[in-house]
């Protein structure tokens, strides 16, 4: 069997990974969260290593999430902000990258709002590359520290059944774990109004219903995804009321599903429109905890492209 090594590698999607390099991911991150867990939160095992955020879109858990992950490491950290970069001036994005990486830093982690971006740098640049997202295409770190925040809850991922709600076309956490889970071996379902399901859906192997009430019958895992209002160009539902009628998850919805069912919401959460606020902060619900693995999860990820010591 041929060993799993990271170092330099970039992460562009969870389509391109195996099951065993899933899981060589995912078995990494325990001792990370151990360091999360400590009074004093940092360790010196990327000192000296240069990590570059460059984000594109607005984001405040991701972007926030990798900076932590650095610094918790010693790594040094920089966060360009692209409003005030040389973009402005009519630079050219492979450009800007180009000169990013000659000023010898290690590491370029992006989210863009088209598809592809990170892909494209990625076979420009000598430097490793993460992608924090880009477009409706893929957002492989979250589906990673969903799958970890499953595992630590449930005990295991393999036949558990999933269900993801809502904005299924325009969501690429929806896509990352899609690929992720059923290479793992999970039963994945999806649902939401017929205007956000993609077609083709059924080709990736998951069940495909309009019917919540239906679909979350028996569901170990319940993922709500956010409308991604930003990213549609015309009006894919009646009104706010008659997609929360229909599609938000309230108590008791989620009485159809297992009694140990887990929620789960990629954030930012819309209260009352994808999800009941008694749910969101329920027992069942592993939001927070989603939050806080997705920290211990890029340390991981980091340190395992970066060799860390």
């Amino acid at each position: 069997m041929t060993a799993i090594d990271f170092r330099g590698r970039d992460l562009l999607g969870m389509a391109e990974l195996s099951a065993a390099e899933i899981r060589y991911l995912l078995d990494a991150v325990p001792p990370f969260k151990e360091v999360s867990q400590r009074d004093i939160k940092k360790v010196p095992t990327l000192r000296g290593k240069t990590i570059v955020n460059l984000f594109f879109e607005p984001s405040t858990r991701t972007r926030t999430s990798f900076e932590i992950a650095g610094k918790r490491m010693s790594a040094d950290v920089i966060n360009v902000s692209v409003a005030t970069s040389s973009l402005s001036k009519g630079e050219s994005l492979r450009d800007m990258a180009d000169n990013l990486a000659a000023m010898q830093v290690d590491l370029l982690v992006v989210r863009h709002q088209v598809a592809g971006v990170p892909h494209m740098l990625a076979r420009y640049l000598s430097i490793p590359v993460i992608n924090a997202g880009d477009g409706a295409h893929e957002h492989p770190t979250q589906a990673l520290l969903d799958l970890f925040t499953i595992e630590e809850r449930l005990g295991s991922l393999r036949d558990k059944t999933v269900l993801l709600v809502g904005d299924i076309a325009n969501s690429r956490v929806a896509r990352s774990n899609i690929f992720a889970m059923r290479k793992l071996g999970m039963r994945v379902r999806v649902c939401g109004p017929r205007t956000m399901l993609p077609p083709g859906l059924e080709r990736l192997g998951v069940e495909v219903s309009s019917d919540f009430d239906e679909a979350i019958q028996d569901a170990d895992v319940v993922m709500m995804l956010r409308i991604q209002r930003e990213r549609h160009g015309e009006v894919l539902f009646p009104s706010p009321q008659e997609y929360a009628e229909r599609y938000c998850l309230t108590a008791e919805r989620l009485r159809r599903a297992k009694a140990e069912v887990l929620v789960l919401h990629p954030g930012p959460i819309n209260r009352g429109l994808e999800i009941a606020p008694e749910v969101a902060d329920g027992l069942a619900s592993a939001i927070l905890q989603q939050v806080t693995n997705g920290v211990a999860v890029r340390m991981a990820l980091l340190y395992l492209i970066l060799g860390g010591s």
